[in-house]
């Protein structure tokens, strides 16, 4: 029985001493973040440690992940999903590519691609999201709560994504843009 806790340890360390590492810090200051003693932190990070819940929750807090990540086998680095192979819809003409193929709760980001002449109504999100738009070829017309922006190549409008809102290319080639829709975190 020992091994797979050992296992686990050593997996522990290693996810620990990674999303450190990542993030550019030192054990002193990620065990201030957790508030934890260093001797803990660095305890943690050798795998000789046998840490309480709630150490393990302080180091999830401290970092921002789920105790899933900190405790889960490594994973690649970097996967790469070809063309095609992420979620795609249609609104109408216009193609709707998801470019994020892990949920990130409470953010949406989609690739919208709009034909000459397309129009696609947004769908308003829940109270208080933002919502990011920007242009990276030809020219798309977005109207939020009745007010028209004409974003060219390289623009970037920020509205409320809890509103009516349309998307259109009046342009004379097909127009490529990119939706960042940041929900408002449900308090609870």
């Amino acid at each position: 029985m020992s091994s797979g806790r050992d296992e686990l340890g050593s997996r522990l360390a290693h996810n620990v001493r990674e999303l450190r590492l990542a993030r550019g810090l030192t054990q002193e200051q990620m065990a201030k973040l957790a508030g934890l003693p260093r001797a803990t932190w660095s305890n943690l990070e050798s795998g000789s440690g046998n840490p309480t819940l709630s150490v393990l929750h302080a180091v999830c807090g401290a970092f921002q992940v789920s105790l899933e990540e900190i405790v889960a086998e490594a994973r690649a680095n970097a996967r790469l999903y070809p063309k095609g192979t992420l979620p795609q819809r249609s609104r109408g003409p216009v193609q709707v590519s998801s470019l994020l193929p892990d949920k990130i709760p409470g953010m949406q980001i989609e690739r919208l691609e709009l034909p000459v002449g397309s129009r696609m109504v947004g769908v308003p999100h829940t109270p208080g999201t933002r919502e990011y738009l920007t242009c990276e070829s030809g020219e798309i017309e977005l109207v939020a709560s009745g007010e028209a922006f004409h974003v060219a190549e390289g623009d970037v409008v920020v509205f409320r994504g809890d509103q009516r809102h349309s998307y259109a290319n009046l342009g004379r080639r097909v127009a490529v843009g990119y939706s960042v829709v940041m929900l408002k975190p449900i308090d609870g």
